[in-house]
């Protein structure tokens, strides 16, 4: 009797997997609702700038850039799951340290250079964390999931960056709710930091119950165990087949790994959507959200609210995306998702160049941030998770996802600055940077809907030809 396709158990293991993009979601938003207090409680009392003030906000950013680097190291040596283990103990320590980076060897109360340096220290590890989860789940999910439903549970992964966000949204509010603002900048940024360790122990623990990939097993030449596991999530009839053609795409130029092996545009597409993923400014309203709010008018507690509602609209359209990905196919919402940011920032844009402040600024807010959402913030993990082949795909997701952290660390320390210059240039620049990542998506990206991992060597190897560069480096 012929075993089924099991989507219980595929949605389970995807559901753990996805705990790292909530915890990914969680640590990059809870600075949102703790930055004000930073500023007050460590670059206010040392006398130090915006730039400090900046360097601060994004420090964790530097650790993201490190775990992307090393990300494929450690998923091609250690495997996956191990990978992922690493990342859970990581956030766990972040969370703990940043909460009180007095320990040991400083005294609580006393702000000074050498806490403030141990603080970012902490958030370093934490990105460092982020950076191994950012890339190592969506290959985890990627490489477990059947091709035609690969994009919707590869999104999945986003609407748990997303949900992370919005439950650290609440966090946040619930911990500032009726607070004194001198107890928030004394303590109640400690309790927002401390408040991840739960999801990131919650984590590491579920990850000891879930499998390793079966084409990482493949590859490791564990194909009994790559088989059982491919036999549980698509059935008998399947399993075999797909087995037979992961170890053909590994044994294709058994004796090289080079990372150029399919040619260079491969690499060059993984890099540039990754870029443009925050080049178009999306982590400025995630960082910086109650503080955008703020410098609208709203009060303290009616931004904390406003960011809430953002939140909310942001998981409505991940939503949407991940019905429609593996229906309308990616190259379309990526392009639909562009020209609806562009809109959205050239409206925030004149706005402030009018200096015109009200509701019509938080609906193109909304507008500009649920087109990310329907689109680039889903869709450029599932491309990354996909578009590189067996052989290559440790390498090349890491360099995609350290390019990614280091275009979100310079978009998100720069803005205070460009803020301070001009705020409609800002955001005209954003909006920019929308325009150019549709025609980008247009002419380079290829569509990936319904192919298995294996075919997209085929994708590759097609275009390398049609350059007239058909040898393989």
């Amino acid at each position: 009797m012929k075993q089924k396709r099991n989507s219980l158990y595929i949605f389970s293991i995807t559901l753990v997997a996805a705990i790292g993009g909530l915890l990914f979601g969680y640590d990059t938003a809870v600075i949102s609702g703790a930055e004000k207090s930073l500023k007050v409680y460590f670059i206010d009392s040392l006398g130090l700038g915006s730039l400090a003030h900046g360097v601060t906000a994004s420090s964790a950013l530097i650790g993201c850039i490190i775990g992307g680097l090393i990300s494929g190291y450690f998923g091609s040596r250690l495997g996956r799951k191990k990978t992922l283990i690493l990342a859970a103990i990581l956030f766990t320590v972040s969370a703990l340290g940043a909460a009180y980076p007095e320990f040991l060897f400083f005294t609580k109360g006393e702000p000074t250079l050498s806490l403030l340096l141990a603080f970012n220290f902490y958030r370093i590890i934490g990105g460092i964390g982020v950076g191994l989860a950012s890339a190592i789940c969506p290959i985890y999910i990627g490489e477990i999931a059947p091709a035609d439903i690969r994009g919707r549970l590869v999104s999945f992964n986003q609407f748990m960056i997303i949900f992370g966000m919005l439950i650290v949204y609440f966090v946040n509010w619930g911990i500032a709710n009726g607070e004194p603002l001198e107890w928030i900048n004394d303590v109640g940024w400690r309790y927002m930091f401390a408040s991840e360790a739960i999801p990131a122990l919650l984590f590491a623990v579920l990850l000891f119950l879930v499998p390793e990939t079966p084409r990482y097993l493949a590859i490791k030449n564990q194909d009994q165990k790559a088989l059982a596991i491919l036999t549980k999530i698509n059935g008998s009839s399947e399993a075999k087949a797909i087995l037979g053609d992961i170890k053909k795409t590994i044994a294709i130029n058994i004796s090289s790994e080079k990372l150029f092996t399919y040619g260079k545009l491969v690499i060059i597409v993984g890099i540039l959507l990754s870029v443009f993923q925050q080049f178009v400014g999306i982590n400025v309203a995630l960082y910086y959200a109650p503080r955008i709010f703020e410098s609208m008018g709203a009060a303290k507690d009616s931004s904390m609210l406003q960011t809430i509602i953002m939140g909310l609209v942001n998981v409505i359209f991940t939503v949407i995306a991940i019905l429609t990905v593996d229906r309308w196919g990616r190259k379309p919402l990526l392009i639909i998702g562009s020209i609806g940011m562009a809109i959205g920032m050239f409206g925030v844009a004149s706005m402030a160049f009018s200096n015109i402040i009200g509701v019509w600024t938080l609906v193109f807010i909304i507008i500009y941030t649920a087109s990310f959402m329907m689109s680039w913030g889903p869709i450029c993990w599932v491309l990354i998770s996909e578009i590189f082949p067996n052989k290559i795909r440790g390498q090349a997701v890491a360099i995609a996802v350290a390019a990614q952290w280091a275009a979100n660390y310079f978009i998100s320390s720069t803005y205070p600055m460009m803020m301070e210059y001009s705020g409609g240039l800002t955001y005209g620049f954003y909006g920019l940077m929308s325009v150019l990542s549709a025609l980008f998506v247009w002419k380079m990206v290829p569509e990936t809907k319904g192919k298995t991992l294996e075919q997209m060597e085929n994708i590759w190897r097609r275009k390398d030809k049609k350059s007239g560069d058909s040898q393989i480096i």
